[in-house]
């Protein structure tokens, strides 16, 4: 079972996420939260595996909850929900460590299993919102120590991750096991200095040219 804190300060958002997502077997709502401040009062004392946080929003925004929630809690992952109005704001949650980001409008289904991939650690970079990756820092043009002592085939696995393969995806598409994908991932984020698999798809996003 994957335990959600749903974060947004509008009532009915989160009444209708609700709804939708306790149809899904293996998703439960353990909370809500209103603004930031709750957001993290909840996640301290509930501990969830995902918690779906907004930007927007009154006494503390999703991005400086984000920042503390990843901060403090490394096991919570981080999905933001957002417009196309939030590119700034989402950029900045993205660096903060946020897992991804889908659009608010994004269909029930999709968002389930968005929300499974992200416990599982991977990324999940929604559609639109261009701007977002070029206004991280990570996303320079410049490339970072290491780039240039990258494989061909750490550079097709990077591409990879950045069109938010799994490792599954990865293995099948290059006709390697998985082992040896997580092998590669390890060193890419070694060579690169890189935290996760969240900046190394931003990173290959910007200098790789990969439209998600």
């Amino acid at each position: 079972m994957i335990r959600l804190l749903l974060v947004d300060d509008e009532n009915l958002i989160r009444k209708g996420l609700k709804a939708l997502l306790k149809l899904e077997a293996d998703l439960e709502i353990v909370a809500e939260a209103e603004n930031g401040i709750v957001a993290i009062a909840q996640v301290e004392k509930l501990q969830p595996d995902v918690v779906l946080m907004d930007i927007r929003m009154p006494v503390m925004d999703g991005v400086a909850a984000t920042r503390q929630i990843c901060q403090q809690f490394s096991t919570a992952k981080v999905l933001v929900l957002t417009t196309f109005a939030d590119e700034d704001y989402v950029a900045q949650a993205l660096h903060y460590g946020a897992a991804g980001y889908l659009l608010k409008d994004t269909p029930s289904e999709e968002l389930a299993q968005a929300i499974r991939m992200v416990h599982k650690g991977y990324t999940q970079l929604g559609p639109g919102l261009g701007k977002v990756m070029g206004q991280i820092s990570l996303a320079s043009k410049s490339t970072p120590p290491g780039w240039d002592a990258l494989t061909p085939r750490e550079l097709d696995i990077l591409k990879l991750i950045a069109k938010g393969a799994s490792n599954r995806e990865i293995a099948e598409a290059l006709y390697i096991t998985e082992k040896t994908v997580k092998n590669h991932i390890t060193r890419i984020l070694d060579r690169l200095n890189l935290r996760d698999r969240t900046q190394a798809a931003i990173i290959a996003s910007s200098l790789l040219g990969v439209d998600n």
